[in-house]
Order: C-alpha cells, then structure tokens, then sequence
C-alpha cells in the first residue's frame, strides 16, 4: 500500500472528495492496489474518457459524481450517481464523461 493510501486508513470520508476533476484531463487516484484486486478513483472533465479495451477481469463501477456514457461490447449506458455497472472480462468497452464525471473502478482478479 503507498503511503498516500495508508493516510486513509482508519479515516471517514466521501470518495469524492479524493479525486478532483481537471480541465481537460482524466485524473485516477488508486486506493488499493492488491494482489486479488484494486480500487482506484477516477475523476473525468467533460468530454475525456477511455478509448476502447478490454481487460481480463470483471470491473465494478459506482459512480460518483455526474454523468458519463459506457460502451460495452457496443452497447451504449448512460450512468449518473449513485448507479453501477458491470463491465464483463475480456468484453471491449470505453467510458466518455457528459459531465465532470467521477467513479470507483474495483477489479477483482480471480
């Protein structure tokens, strides 16, 4: 665990208020970084994202903050906050922020 990380431990707060959006950047805070999986913090500006691809295991986003489109295997996902989404191993997928938009990735490596 970095030492950025460790001053979380043991400390109530909102997950947003750890990742801030930057104009024209996508910004990622990793939480966890683990041997069976990882927590990161993403925060989007408006009209940034992630370009298609694919990744061999299962992704769990909770977002934030915002609005964004998920593209899964073609398919497109309007998420605001407070929803979720499953994004499948191996399966293509890319993110576009509508909004400042932020969210939780956790991926579990099994």
């Amino acid at each position: 665990m970095s030492e950025q990380s460790e001053s979380l431990i043991g400390r109530a707060m909102t997950m947003r208020e750890l990742v801030t959006c930057q104009p024209g950047s996508v910004v990622s805070r990793t939480l966890i970084d683990k041997k069976i999986g990882t927590l990161t913090l993403f925060a989007f500006a408006q009209g940034q994202g992630l370009s298609e691809h694919t990744a061999p295991y299962d992704a769990f986003v909770q977002v934030l903050e915002g609005t964004g489109r998920i593209t899964i295997n073609g398919e497109d996902h309007q998420v605001g906050e407070g929803q979720m989404i499953i994004m499948p191993a191996n399966v293509p997928h890319s993110l576009r922020a509508e909004v400042p938009f932020k969210m939780l990735l956790v991926m579990i490596r099994a």
